[in-house]
């Protein structure tokens, strides 16, 4: 079986890659862009097919889906950092939206009837009332942030294209997931390794935080990537899916444990240029409508999760 992932070299992708070839009779193709930078699929190198391509560049897409004819496809490349997205929202709306047309477009002149996995967001759901938690795929959405509206423009435009033209889109909506490998601009990961850079000597022992009160449903990448993998062998085309464990952490939780794993004194300083113009108070995750198609549960336990993340960035640290 051949395996589309588009963001091969980011964050999930790699994951998702490592997922893939432990299965057996799955050929991995990938897609980046020239400056792409490819340190999370150094250890792949021999063992995946990549291609160069900008997904906004529609001419370059079809050349590729009519060379590479995949059998399933992937769709995780995005600008996906929503602070990123304020300074930049038309870059955003427009490597999310239109990347993802530009695939939709070469899957239906071709006439593929290769199922499509959208990797959405739990962003999309934004403002959530405290009476709608745990949050169901019916909820209201009510994006904050430009890249949530780039999520919900890929959400619908995959149920469009699946009502209009049959296309086998199965839509997914992934809470919160980190990991070894998490960019450091991410919450996580940057606590992660501004802790193991105090513990390496090459920072004051002070991590500089955001807003601490909100709260996430995390869950490992690990995890995740196993779950993208069931969403197209089990559920059913033209479906939306929370992806989630159905455990709130906030973010001073998530801090606490890393803190606890880093087993020294730290200080913790908040950092106002850290603070977003807005942001959602609570995302939890209802599981049940992916969990009852695909028997998916996550396995890896949370405190696993931040102390890989941790020992990740001390590796790093070190080189």
């Amino acid at each position: 079986m051949k395996v589309l992932i588009t963001g091969i070299t980011g964050f999930v992708g790699s994951h998702l890659a490592d997922y893939c070839l432990t299965l057996g009779d799955v050929e991995v193709v990938g897609i980046c862009r020239w400056r792409s930078r490819r340190d999370n699929i150094e250890h792949l190198e021999g063992d995946v097919e990549m291609h160069e391509c900008d997904l906004r560049d529609a001419h370059s897409v079809k050349r590729l889906i009519t060379e590479v004819r995949p059998e399933r496809i992937f769709h995780l490349a995005a600008q996906s950092y929503v602070p990123t997205s304020w300074n930049a929202p038309a870059e955003t709306l427009t490597t999310n939206v239109i990347g993802q047309l530009n695939i939709f477009e070469a899957m239906r002149e071709i006439g593929s009837e290769a199922p499509i996995q959208i990797a959405g967001s739990s962003e999309e759901y934004g403002l959530v009332h405290p009476d709608e938690v745990p949050i169901t795929e019916d909820n209201p959405l009510r994006p904050l942030s430009p890249y949530a509206v780039s999520k919900v423009a890929q959400d619908t435009l995959g149920y469009q294209y699946f009502r209009s033209w049959g296309l086998q889109v199965v839509r997914t909506r992934a809470f919160n997931h980190t990991g070894p490998r998490r960019g450091d601009v991410f919450v996580t990961s940057n606590f992660a390794k501004q802790i193991a850079e105090i513990e390496a000597g090459i920072r004051e022992p002070v991590i500089h935080v955001g807003d601490l009160t909100p709260e996430r449903d995390f869950t490992d990448v690990r995890d995740v990537v196993r779950a993208y993998w069931l969403s197209l062998e089990r559920c059913t085309p033209g479906e939306v899916y929370n992806v989630a464990s159905g455990r709130a952490y906030r973010i001073r939780e998530v801090l606490d444990l890393l803190l606890a794993h880093g087993g020294r004194d730290i200080e913790v300083r908040e950092d106002p240029a850290r603070l977003r113009p807005s942001d959602v108070p609570l995302l939890l995750g209802d599981p049940t409508k992916f969990r009852e198609a695909s028997g998916w549960k996550p396995e890896i336990p949370f405190e696993k999760t931040t102390a890989d993340l941790l020992d990740y960035w001390r590796e790093r640290v070190r080189d």
